[in-house]
């Protein structure tokens, strides 16, 4: 195994979703465990109370994870993923279609200082602007793709999975 991931999913969304599954399929050929917490119950509570369940169910996975895993988000995932890495040790973020903030919640997006990250997000994305995204990931130093493309990140999935790939292959 050369490491684990936990892959986390937008809102509306769930643990088979596109994005998430085709990076949990890519990571597992290349010799990474995976695992995909479903959040689905949690999302009923809206966007603002999503996020606190959301952060103590992936706590328990990194908690329970072999090694300091990889954290994956897409949109809500990617933004409870950059809060999870400030209370645990992660070997990196990987987080697509980022919101910085959630209306009605308390914190902005942040991450740990140090944890090596990349971001991922559409220019054509209605629901995560993509303005916010690019200055959070400048003010980080923080490397991106942009793809022209919008928030369901579906027509670029093939750069997605290159850049991933490279990711992962620099974290080896």
């Amino acid at each position: 195994m050369r490491g684990h991931i936990i892959l986390s999913h937008g809102s509306d969304s769930g643990p088979d979703a596109t994005k998430v599954s085709a990076l949990a399929a890519l990571a597992e050929s290349l010799g990474w465990s995976t695992v995909r917490p479903d959040y689905r119950e949690h999302d009923l509570h809206g966007y603002a109370g999503s996020v606190d369940p959301r952060l103590a169910v992936l706590g328990e996975a990194i908690a329970a994870s072999p090694v300091p895993p990889v954290l994956v988000g897409s949109s809500m995932g990617a933004f409870v993923s950059g809060l999870a890495s400030l209370d645990a040790p992660v070997a990196g973020l990987f987080l697509l279609a980022l919101p910085t903030r959630i209306p009605g919640y308390p914190r902005d997006i942040a991450v740990r200082p140090g944890v090596p990250s990349f971001l991922v997000h559409g220019y054509a994305d209605d629901v995560c602007p993509v303005d916010e995204a690019i200055g959070f990931a400048r003010g980080q130093g923080m490397p991106a793709l942009l793809v022209n493309d919008d928030h369901r990140l579906g027509a670029t999935l093939g750069d997605i999975e290159a850049s991933f790939r490279r990711f992962l292959d620099g974290l080896a």
